[in-house]
Order: C-alpha cells, then structure tokens, then sequence
C-alpha cells in the first residue's frame, strides 16, 4: 500500500461517512483506500506506526510512511483531489493552532450535528476494492 494513501476514519459517524464517499468521488485516480478506525487493519497500522485510534476524533491520514491528523490529513487528503477541491491545501498557510482549533470543533459536534450509525458503514460492490476490511 506505499503507493495509496490509507485514509481511517470513524466507520459509524455519518459525517465522517459523507467525507469518504466526497473524497471517493472526487478521488478519480483512486489513489486513496480506507478503512474504519474500528477495524483490525486500523488497529495494525496503530501498532505500526504508534498512533492510538481511540485518541482521534475521526480520521487519520496514512501516507508514504508518515501518520498526518486533524486539519494537516484533511488538507493533504483535498491536496490529491481532482480541481477545484484541491485548491482548498491553500489554507496550510493558516497556523496549525488555528487549523486545528476548529476541526477539533467540528469533530467534537458531530455526532450531534450529523448523526452516527450503530455499526461501521458497507461499502457497495463497485468501491469495495477501495476499503481495507
């Protein structure tokens, strides 16, 4: 998986769903694959790379060996998309503090906001190949 980026992210936050299927549509070189922050693959690359999956409030970027949170993944992540979404890796110019004050914000809501499932989301058959379960 060196040449994809592992995106984990909270399989049962209905937000953190939406962002996956965004980021699948916007992803057309399929350079992204995923996986839920509840699943064993998560759990293996925790251990492999010294993250603690509990600790994060929705998803984790896995890229060339390196683990990026919050507002850097996110950032990175629209880096690869498909024009105009890419635009958005502009706003690493804003101080991470700031970054991160208001994705911890958003992360911390929403499940109030958008809601949450009782189980992790299934994949339909034509983007399967994509997720790592």
């Amino acid at each position: 998986m060196k040449d994809n980026g592992i995106i984990l992210f909270d399989g049962v936050c209905n937000f953190c769903n939406a962002s996956v299927n965004f980021v699948i549509r916007h992803d057309r070189q399929g350079y992204f694959r995923f996986a839920p922050l509840q699943s064993a693959i998560a759990a293996d690359l925790s251990q492999q790379y010294g993250f603690d999956t509990s600790a994060q409030s929705s998803f984790i970027l896995v890229e060339n060996g390196k683990v990026y949170t919050k507002s850097t993944a996110a950032l990175r992540v629209a880096k690869k998309l498909n024009f105009p979404v890419r635009l958005l890796y502009i706003f690493m110019i804003v101080p991470a503090f700031i970054r991160n004050g208001v994705y911890s914000w958003i992360a911390r809501n929403r499940y109030r906001w958008f809601g949450k499932k009782d189980a992790c989301m299934v994949p339909t058959p034509d983007i399967r190949s994509r997720f790592m379960i």
